[in-house]
């Protein structure tokens, strides 16, 4: 809320991770939406007879929030929060309603083994109903009102240059300025403009006036080059008086969960206050990585038994099923990677090359696999060695390491934890097969690797599930 009271949306840094605070809302609504819907199943079933509810169910309390934490848990596996969902309201309709199914087949399975826990078959089903049309509706309410350009941090960027230029370039689409409302452009007298003359806002007035005049809620530092230039007094003022100011890489990778690597300099890594170590933590991220590694072969031999079979059937019974490739690990130490193999025997007769999107190499057998990243399967031994996290940036090959070190500015750094199954690259990237394509995923990397914590782990776990249902991604 500013100073002249009106609300304005924001992020909120959990563990260092910047989390939208309207999907914080809409996630508290849609839970007790969920938690709520068991009653309202149950006043239905027995007419509102609190006394049959209680002889029938027991503690309804308890059995809703066993209902809200499951189904719950289901819509941010399947992705219903993620600030960049693009699928529109049909696409939002067939999460929800996937979620709900899944969520109801974990329930039926705790209801098994908990048969105390079981509210009913007419209870679950109305509840059920009653959820889809409920959290359906609150999604509606919740679009309208997020659009609503009042409820935006109305931000100032200082400077008109290069910097302030690429604030427009990066961030045109009405889904990157979701969090806030770009005022306009406060040039300094060495900067050469680079934004269009509408944006500009200049005034006889002291800054701070101005931005008091304005009702700004944020200003943006994005000076090319602050030596001299930056009127210090006067941000100090608004500061003081309770301004947000932040500068312009802190405000990319808030907004845009990714560290521009074109802006970084050495200082960012130096003065920042990620990139942290903690043994503990790291003990326990170890006993996670072992524990889902083995949960993982135990929910899907079955599956990697049939992917063994249809290789063998596609290329025959003496084709490898395996394949073992090196790649890069934490610290630039080397390790073979295990995957099915995907592509034809002797890929790469011809050296190392990068993969296409519809590469030919690829079999029939490989293309379903990889879509679905069933290919990837075989890396839970590789986490089991220790030579891979379950979460973390994905693994290159030596040839191409070495050759993107020398062209892309702190790509190494990407190796300082071990690279993973699953990242946070791969959740918000496309496949790439470019310099540029690694740019854009090392920019996601750095952003992980600097705000890495046991939550956005499993944040990252949980949303892989939406990957792989919904062929999203790499």
């Amino acid at each position: 809320m500013n100073s002249k009271g009106k609300i304005r949306m924001t992020t909120i840094r959990v563990f260092r991770h910047h989390i939208d605070s309207s999907f914080i809302a809409l996630a508290l609504i849609e839970f007790l939406i969920l938690f709520l819907a068991i009653y309202v199943g149950a006043m239905l079933r027995f007419q509102a007879d609190w006394v049959a509810i209680d002889i029938s169910i027991g503690d309804v309390w308890a059995r809703a929030l066993l209902f809200a934490v499951t189904h719950w848990l289901c819509f941010l596996a399947l992705g219903l929060y993620l600030p960049n969902l693009r699928d529109g309201i049909n696409g939002v309709t067939v999460r929800l309603a996937l979620s709900l199914v899944i969520g109801t087949v974990l329930l039926v399975v705790v209801y098994y083994l908990f048969p105390n826990a079981f509210v009913g078959r007419g209870v679950m089903a109305l509840a059920t109903l009653t959820s889809f049309i409920g959290v359906l509706v609150g999604r509606l309410v919740f679009y309208r009102v997020v659009g609503i350009e009042r409820l935006k941090a109305r931000v100032l960027v200082l400077g008109a240059g290069a910097e302030a230029g690429s604030i427009l370039k990066r961030m045109r689409r009405r889904n990157d300025q979701r969090n806030f409302r770009l005022i306009g452009f406060y040039p300094v007298d060495e900067d050469a403009v680079q934004v269009p003359e509408n944006l500009l806002v200049q005034s006889s007035k002291p800054l701070c006036d101005l931005i008091q005049a304005m009702d700004i809620d944020e200003v943006v530092i994005a000076v090319d080059d602050r030596r001299g230039c930056v009127p210090v007094d006067e941000l100090l003022r608004c500061r003081l008086g309770g301004l947000s100011i932040i500068d312009v890489q802190t405000f990319f990778e808030r907004e845009s969960y990714k560290i521009l690597v074109d802006m970084l300099k050495p200082s960012y890594f130096i003065f920042s206050d990620g990139f942290s170590h903690n043994p503990a933590t790291d003990t326990l991220r170890r006993s996670m990585d072992v524990f889902f590694s083995v949960l993982l072969v135990l929910l899907t031999w079955p599956l990697m038994l049939v992917t063994v079979l249809a290789i063998k059937l596609e290329d025959g019974l003496r084709a490898p099923v395996f394949y073992l490739q090196e790649r890069i690990g934490a610290n630039g130490e080397p390790y073979n990677v295990i995957k099915f193999r995907s592509m034809i025997e002797n890929a790469e007769a011809g050296g190392a090359q990068w993969a296409s999107k519809d590469d030919m190499r690829v079999t029939r057998v490989g293309a379903f696999i990889r879509k679905y990243r069933i290919d990837e399967l075989p890396q839970a031994f590789n986490v089991l060695r220790g030579d891979m996290s379950f979460v973390g940036p994905r693994p290159e090959r030596p040839v191409f390491v070495s050759d993107l070190a020398e062209k892309i500015p702190f790509y190494n750094e990407r190796h300082l934890v071990k690279p993973g199954i699953t990242g946070w690259a791969q959740l918000n990237y496309s496949y790439g097969s470019t310099e540029k394509d690694a740019v854009e995923k090392l920019q996601y990397d750095l952003y992980y690797i600097k705000n890495r914590s046991l939550l956005l782990d499993l944040m990252i776990l949980a949303q892989t599930v939406e990957v792989v249902l919904f062929g999203r991604g790499r």
